[in-house]
Formats: C-alpha cells, sequence, structure tokens
C-alpha cells in the first residue's frame, strides 16, 4: 500500500494504478468527511424544513473496465444514467435535504481530490 499522498498522486496520473484496498480507503474517506460535514451543518442550522435526498455521483468510469470493476467490489454500484453513485454519503437519518446536500458534496470533493469527476446531485421530497 502506498502512501495516502503517493495515492494520490498515482491516481491522478493513471487511476488504473488503483487497488481494491485504495478503492475503499478513498470510498471509505469520502463517507467519513460527508458525515463530519452533514453533523457540522445540523449542529450549526439544526433540522430545517425541506425534506430530500442527496448523493454523490463519479462520472466517467465504465462499468466493464477494471476500475468500474473495482467500484462494484468496492460497493458502489452505476445508477440508470451509468455514473457510480453513493446516496446519502454520511448515512445519517436526517430528512433535511440541505444537510444531506452538505455531506454528499464533502464526498464529492474527497473523490475529485483523487482525481474523479464527481458531483453532488440532489432532489426534494
Amino acid at each position: 500500500m502506498t502512501t495516502k499522498t503517493q495515492t494520490v498522486s498515482l491516481i491522478a496520473q493513471d487511476p488504473k494504478l488503483l487497488t481494491l484496498e485504495d478503492l475503499k480507503l478513498i470510498v471509505a474517506e469520502a463517507k467519513s468527511q460527508a458525515r463530519k460535514a452533514a453533523l457540522a451543518h445540523i449542529e450549526q442550522y439544526g433540522e430545517q424544513f425541506y425534506c430530500g435526498f442527496a448523493w454523490v455521483n463519479i462520472y466517467g468510469v465504465k462499468g466493464n473496465t477494471k476500475l468500474g470493476k473495482l467500484f462494484k467490489a468496492a460497493g458502489v454500484q452505476q445508477d440508470y444514467s451509468k455514473a457510480f453513485s453513493i446516496w446519502n454519503p454520511s448515512d445519517l437519518g436526517t430528512q433535511c435535504m440541505t444537510t444531506k446536500e452538505v455531506g454528499a458534496q464533502a464526498a464529492a470533493d474527497v473523490f475529485t481530490r483523487y482525481g474523479f469527476r464527481a458531483y453532488m446531485g440532489s432532489r426534494a421530497d
């Protein structure tokens, strides 16, 4: 296993160098950052009235490639648009859409830092 800094550098250069262990660590980091951000948001603003959903989508990875298979093995599935998607990455039981959006954006930021094209998505309930 390479160090975190080496991993970020390697993935940005060539995502084919990514191992399943590395990807699982990235997913865990994204979920951890999402939870921290969402908890900080809810602590600062409380439960807001707007209910909804939020997720992070990772684009540009085909499901039948080595990288796509690694994502599937790491527990990240493709959605209907073929993007790899993690719903409610903060894993908070809140209905507050804004809190979930903050968490999903934090997760997207982690994937982006590792060289992936990732965006937060949301919709009202």
